[in-house]
């Protein structure tokens, strides 16, 4: 039988062994050797000793530790500011980016913070972080240790839940995020599925597939949609979109179905909004980011003539940034859509509005400029 029990970081203090469970939500493995640290350690000695991978277990105050991981950032920055040549084309852009990034990740996750087994943490100044991770982890089951930035990313994404995100194509309402699921925070596709013409019987029945938040589930419901049945695998994203459904007072309408893309039923609609570029994720998040080799998408193309009622449509819902990337050519996704059994019936488009678009010393600008994300129309053919 293979090991299932959770990870264990290991360490020597006042002489004596110890250890503790490891968190870490991209899976990362816990770093082989680690060391006490506190706030007689210098960003320079921080920086060398987390750059070769040793975990630095926090004893000092945790507002200086806060302070260490901006430091280390800079420092990383920097190094990386020196370093940077232009790539010789968009694709390898992206690669040095994601490179340069998961680097990055790798050396801020080594500043260490330990918790007691009711997430609490006995450093000086340190905030209530037993809400934040209670959430993102669940029940404790004995102490354990996560990286500084881990918990830094939990405590917003706890502050993103209870806020919420207020959308203009639901009214005004607001979307709570969980942990670990993506935050609709995008508004232009939004617009493409509040304004794309219905398709006839489509108020009786649509299939929104990889709900997420359940954002797109519940914009149909409030287009008119009488029944809306919402798909996903991940549970957290199935939690999520029950819990935003029946904060809008949409749960009788709309189902929330564990499936890997359709459920069995066939719909005059079915929408879908896959990960936009084809690459690896590491982490739970970047699912929604990253498609590794185009599974969501091919999927949903693959399978959509066959879960279409006669005459339906699928509303495909996709950025062409990896285009802009090299990372997937207009041609091929035609040639996909075209051998799974499907005609384009129209498209609409519209630009990015997000700051990012906007930002050129973002390495990739150039691509994110000229980014237009579409609502494709598809019918069977």
């Amino acid at each position: 039988m293979p090991d299932t029990s959770p990870p264990l970081l290991h360490w020597t203090e006042n002489q004596l062994p110890a250890s503790a469970r490891w968190r870490a939500e991209n899976g990362a493995a816990p770093p082989r050797r680690v060391v006490l640290a506190d706030d007689t350690m210098t960003a320079d000695a921080a920086y060398r000793l987390a750059s070769e991978g040793t975990g630095l277990l926090w004893r000092g105050d945790f507002h200086n530790a806060r302070q260490l991981l901006q430091a280390l950032a800079r420092r990383i920055d920097k190094r990386r500011a020196k370093q940077a040549l232009p790539a010789s084309d968009p694709r390898e852009a992206f690669n040095q980016h994601r490179q340069a990034q998961a680097q990055r990740a790798r050396t801020l996750g080594m500043l260490l913070i330990e918790l007691d087994a009711g997430y609490g943490c006995a450093l000086r100044r340190a905030p209530d972080l037993r809400d934040a991770c209670l959430a993102a982890y669940g029940p404790a089951d004995g102490p354990s240790v996560a990286s500084l930035r881990e918990l830094q990313g939990l405590v917003g994404a706890q502050q993103w839940r209870l806020k919420g995100v207020e959308l203009p194509a639901l009214g005004g309402a607001r979307i709570h995020p969980h942990y670990g699921v993506f935050s609709p925070v995008r508004g232009e596709y939004l617009r493409l599925v509040a304004q794309a013409p219905l398709p006839a019987g489509a108020e009786t029945l649509a299939v929104d597939v990889g709900t997420g938040t359940g954002v797109l589930a519940a914009l149909l419901a409030r287009r008119g949609v009488a029944r809306v049945i919402a798909t996903d695998l991940n549970p957290r994203a199935l939690a999520c979109a029950r819990d935003n459904l029946a904060a809008l007072g949409l749960a009788q309408r709309v189902t929330v179905r564990e499936a890997d893309l359709f459920p069995p039923e066939r719909a005059p609609l079915v929408v879908c909004n896959p990960p936009w570029l084809p690459a690896r994720p590491s982490s739970q998040l970047e699912m929604a980011v990253y498609d590794q080799d185009s599974r969501m998408l091919r999927g949903f193309l693959d399978g959509l003539a066959a879960h279409l009622a006669p005459g339906g449509e699928g509303w495909l819902i996709l950025s062409d940034l990896a285009e802009h990337l090299g990372l997937r050519s207009r041609e091929a996704l035609l040639d996909w859509i075209a051998a799974a059994g499907l005609t384009v019936a129209g498209r609409l488009d519209a630009r990015p509005e997000h700051p990012r678009a906007a930002d050129a010393s973002d390495p990739l600008h150039a691509a994110r400029a000229a980014e237009v994300t579409s609502l494709w129309r598809l019918r069977a053919a």
